[in-house]
């Protein structure tokens, strides 16, 4: 290597400071330096603040070129290049360089980050998410024996006496980037499945979910019986509710039992259906019954109550429900759901 550098520095400059980058990247890798190393060690190369983040832990690690903390204070990213470990993107790598990039830049970068990814799978805890999603689907199966469940768990990352929560996603945003925002102390892993994704978790941190996602988490002293949970609850989740925990759905989660024949036959059903046809009866219903209160629900949909007092009175002719009373709105929220199970 060191021969052909010498020839090829000859030829361009430029090759040879190539080369001299790919052996230095390849000795901090061979003395298996950890990220914190690697992002001092790059600053110093580059002499500028050098910066890398892991999706896993959500930190940032900026350093400048003298080995000490950047300052809060400094020059946008001038190039960046993602961090990928088996083929799932878990982080990013960064120069702050004032001015135009350097010509070799690209290619600091691109050692930088296949040394972190190394470093991430060496020591962790921003292992990748990704997990194979044959292992999963046994750990999750009703079909599976607890022996071949126990296996799959602990090839996973999970060991045998540690809470496992498992969640039902349907989403356009990457699954392991979701998984590593609702359980980023670990261990988790993700993979998606014939209709929807699923997230195996230590803990679940609900407020972790990002805009878009719709989640259901379940609950249960087997995995395979929290997916089937975390399953229901996805099917009642709404653009006003988009993250349900079984546990919260109480006897609610019994109409997801009823077939759709029986809620096609039931009167009330048949009447919401005949109202979704119209999104703003649709939406008004659907405030009224999650306040239970005229005020509420106007504010929720920034009418003036009057708009929407007007709107109820037309839809209670359609629903032939009293809304007003106490039974009526229940009947009309247990309509309303019973349809979205089916076909909302």
């Amino acid at each position: 290597m060191e021969a052909l550098a010498v020839r090829l520095s000859g030829l361009n400059p430029y090759v040879d400071g190539a080369l001299r980058i790919v052996a230095f990247y390849d000795t901090l890798i061979h003395r298996r330096v950890n990220v914190s190393a690697l992002a001092r060690a790059s600053a110093g190369l580059a002499e500028c603040v050098a910066g890398i983040r892991l999706h896993g832990t959500g930190r940032a690690i900026r350093v400048a070129p003298d080995g000490e903390p950047a300052p809060a204070a400094s020059s946008p990213a001038s190039t960046t290049t993602p961090i990928t470990l088996d083929e799932e993107e878990i982080g990013t790598a960064w120069l702050e360089r004032p001015g135009a990039p350097n010509a070799l830049d690209g290619i600091l970068l691109d050692r930088l980050a296949i040394a972190a990814a190394t470093a991430v799978e060496r020591y962790g805890p921003a292992r990748t998410t990704m997990a194979d999603p044959a292992l999963v689907e046994l750990a999750i199966s009703s079909d599976s024996d607890e022996a071949a469940r126990a296996r799959a768990l602990r090839l996973l990352g999970f060991t045998a006496h540690s809470p496992v929560h498992v969640v039902a996603v349907h989403a356009r945003l990457p699954l392991d980037r979701i998984a590593a925002l609702i359980c980023p102390a670990r261990p988790v892993k993700s993979a998606p499945l014939a209709d929807v994704g699923a997230v195996l978790a230590a803990a679940v941190d609900r407020t972790g979910f990002p805009d878009g996602v719709r989640a259901g988490i379940g609950s249960g002293g087997s995995p395979d019986r929290s997916w089937q949970r975390a399953r229901t609850a996805l099917r009642f989740t709404t653009a006003r509710r988009p993250v349900v925990h079984h546990d919260d759905l109480g006897a609610l989660a019994l109409l997801a039992q009823v077939s759709r024949d029986s809620t096609h036959d039931n009167a009330d059903v048949a009447a919401v259906a005949r109202i979704a046809g119209n999104s703003e009866d649709l939406e008004t219903l659907d405030a009224y019954c999650a306040t239970g209160s005229l005020r509420r629900a106007a504010d929720l949909l920034h009418l003036h109550h009057s708009s929407v007092a007007r709107r109820l009175k037309q839809i209670a002719k359609v629903l032939d429900i009293e809304l007003t009373e106490p039974r009526g709105l229940m009947r009309a929220a247990l309509a309303l759901t019973a349809w979205r199970l089916h076909d909302g």
